[in-house]
């Protein structure tokens, strides 16, 4: 006689739903406009339906996701238009949080930074596009975390992940990442170099030429 097997219980947190969500957003893994099934997401990651409602509404408050009457969650589609707009704030603010990264490092964060600046270099010299990437969002999470600015750091928290699916694309395409290495190396510079002015300037400077860099994107046309 056959049995039903026991139910396999729902463990994952909704910071864990909301973390696999955003990643498959940004690797394009979950395109703009897709529907996002509660059923589904709850049997990827393990998770109960209410913990998938309360990742979904999490993911609407950051822009990430909206709700449409009567037809459920979906992917939101950020125009290139918001995504140059969101940049172009996130330069100011980011700005604020690289000076004060500048005032407040030690020696063992000089340390840390270079060695993130090599292993950005290592990765545009192999051709790890994924690795730089990846690279490239530790740096600036970085930058804001030693800048201790919790304003400027949840603002801009909020703006990431609106524009983060822009800002992927860019850092996989063949050649951008040689264009923008020696602007991050000139922030790990000017942070090193405790010197706020300077670096204020150079993550300003880096994060306009990325808002340049998606128009430009947006204006070629598809190969």
């Amino acid at each position: 006689m056959s049995t039903t097997p026991p139910a396999v219980p729902k463990s994952t947190d909704s910071a864990a739903v909301v973390a696999g969500l955003k990643k498959a957003i940004d690797r394009g893994e979950l395109v703009p406009n897709q529907r996002l099934v509660e059923a589904d997401i709850s049997a990827e990651f393990n998770a109960s339906r209410a913990t998938v409602r309360a990742a979904l509404a999490e993911l609407t408050l950051e822009g990430l996701v909206e709700r449409i009457q009567n037809r459920g969650a979906r992917v939101r589609a950020v125009s290139v238009e918001e995504a140059v707009e969101i940049t172009e704030v996130r330069a100011a603010l980011e700005a604020i949080c690289a000076a004060k990264a500048a005032e407040h490092v030690t020696d063992d964060d000089v340390q840390e930074l270079q060695a993130l600046g090599r292993t950005m270099s290592q990765a545009v010299e192999t051709g790890d596009l994924l690795k730089y990437s990846d690279s490239n969002k530790t740096l600036h999470r970085r930058v804001i975390e030693l800048g201790r600015h919790n304003t400027a750091a949840a603002l801009i928290a909020r703006l990431r992940g609106q524009s983060v699916r822009f800002q992927f694309r860019l850092a996989m395409q063949p050649g951008r990442p040689s264009v923008s290495l020696p602007e991050h190396l000139e922030i790990v510079d000017a942070v090193c170099a405790k010197d706020p002015e300077r670096a204020a300037a150079a993550m300003e400077k880096h994060l306009k030429s990325v808002a340049t860099a998606i128009m430009r994107a947006a204006e070629e046309p598809d190969s």
